[in-house]
C-alpha cells in the first residue's frame, strides 16, 4: 500500500531525529554483523577523505555497525544512514558513497572544506529518502540526476556555492515534500514544473539566491502545508495567487524582491501565522482579513501601501517598523490618518 506524504514525513523525520541524537550509532540487538561490501566501501570513503580524525573509529578490525556516524539495518547489517557533522574534513565527496546501496539517510553538514561538485554516483542510491548536504563549499550546479532518486522526501542543498539554474526535473520526484536550496548563487527563473509536484508540499526554501522572473502561475495549484521562503532574490510580478482562503500555508516570506500587486482584496488562509512582504512594490490597502489572523510575525514595510491599518486582532501589537516606509499608510501604530 502506498504511504501518504504525511506518513512518509513522520517516518523520515523520526529516523532523522534519532540519527541526530546520537554521536555514534549502532543497533545493539542485531541479527547480522555489518555487511562486508559496505565496510569495504566505507574504508574507501575514509581514505578518499584523507583519514580524518572524525572517522578514527572506522577500524577494519571492528564491526562497522559500531563505527561513528553510521546506522545499520538490524536484520541485514547494511548501512542505512551516514551523517558527518562538522569536522576537519577536506576534499570532495567520494564517489564511493554511491555504492552504499541500502542508504536511506545521507547528511554532510557544516564541513567548510568540502569542495567540488555533487558526484553523479549519488544517483545510484535508490533507497535514499533524506539527503542533506549543507554549509559546505560545494560548487557546480544542482544536479538534474537527483530526479532519479524516486524515494527522496527531503532534499536540502542549502548554504553552499551552487550556481546555475534550478533543474525542472526535480518536480519528477514523486515523494518530495521539502526542498531547501537557499543561500546559494542560483540564477534563472523558478521552473514552471515546480507547481506540479505530487502530493502535499510542506516546505520550499529558495531564498538568498539570484533568481529572476515571476513566480510560476502553476504554484497556485500546489498545496503548501508549512513554509514558503522566496526572499532576497530578484523575483517580480504578481504573487497574489499564493494566497486564498482555501490554502493551508503557515509562513510566507516574499521579502526583498520586486513583486508588484494589489493587496487590497486578497484573502488570507486562517492557518497563516507569519507573513513578510517587505521591500517590494506592493500597493493598495491592507485587507480587513489581516485582523482575523493569529499572527506571530508580520512585515509589510517598504512598499507602496495606502489607507488605514485595520484595527483588531494583533495588528496594533506590532511596532511601527512593521508598517514603516509606505506611500500613505496610517493609523496605529503609525500616526493617525488625516
Amino acid at each position: 500500500m502506498k504511504k501518504s506524504s504525511s506518513t512518509i514525513s513522520t517516518a523520515i523525520l523520526s529516523s532523522l531525529l534519532f540519527f541526530l541524537a546520537l554521536p555514534s550509532l549502532y543497533l545493539a540487538a542485531r541479527a547480522e554483523p555489518c555487511n562486508a561490501e559496505d565496510q569495504k566501501t566505507l574504508l574507501e570513503i575514509k581514505a578518499a577523505l584523507n583519514n580524518p580524525d572524525e572517522l578514527a573509529s572506522w577500524n577494519p578490525n571492528t564491526d562497522c555497525c559500531r563505527w561513528h556516524a553510521l546506522a545499520c539495518d538490524q536484520n541485514t547489517g547494511r548501512i542505512i544512514a551516514l551523517g558527518i557533522f562538522h569536522g576537519n574534513i577536506s576534499g570532495h565527496i567520494p564517489p564511493a558513497v554511491g555504492s552504499l546501496s541500502s542508504l536511506q539517510v545521507l547528511v554532510l553538514r557544516k564541513i567548510p572544506d568540502l569542495r567540488g561538485e555533487i558526484p553523479s554516483t549519488i544517483s545510484k542510491l535508490n533507497n535514499l529518502s533524506f539527503l542533506r548536504i549543507s554549509y559546505t563549499n560545494l560548487s557546480g550546479p544542482v544536479p538534474s540526476f537527483l530526479s532519479q532518486l524516486k524515494n527522496l522526501g527531503v532534499l536540502d542543498l542549502s548554504h553552499n556555492n551552487l550556481k546555475g539554474s534550478i533543474p525542472p526535473s526535480l518536480s519528477q520526484l514523486p515523494r518530495l515534500f521539502s526542498l531547501h536550496l537557499e543561500y546559494n548563487k542560483l540564477t534563472g527563473s523558478i521552473p514552471d514544473s515546480f507547481g506540479r509536484f505530487a502530493g502535499t508540499f510542506t516546505d520550499l526554501f529558495l531564498s538568498h539566491n539570484l533568481l529572476t522572473g515571476p513566480v510560476p502561475k502553476s504554484f497556485g495549484n500546489l498545496e503548501f502545508r508549512f513554509r514558503i521562503d522566496l526572499s532576497r532574490n530578484m523575483l517580480e510580478g504578481d504573487a497574489s495567487f499564493l494566497f486564498g482562503k482555501d490554502k493551508s500555508i503557515m509562513s510566507l516570506d516574499l521579502s526583498r524582491n520586486l513583486f508588484a500587486f494589489n493587496l487590497s482584496k486578497i484573502e488570507f488562509p486562517d492557518s497563516l501565522v507569519n507573513l513578510d512582504l517587505s521591500h517590494n512594490n506592493i500597493f493598495g490597502r491592507l485587507p480587513e482579513g489581516l485582523a482575523e489572523l493569529n499572527l506571530g510575525g508580520l512585515n509589510v514595510s517598504y512598499n507602496s501601501l495606502c489607507g488605514q491599518i485595520p484595527r483588531g486582532g494583533k495588528l496594533q501589537s506590532f511596532g511601527y517598523l512593521t508598517y514603516f516606509n509606505n506611500r500613505c499608510l496610517c493609523g496605529a501604530p503609525l500616526p493617525a490618518c488625516n
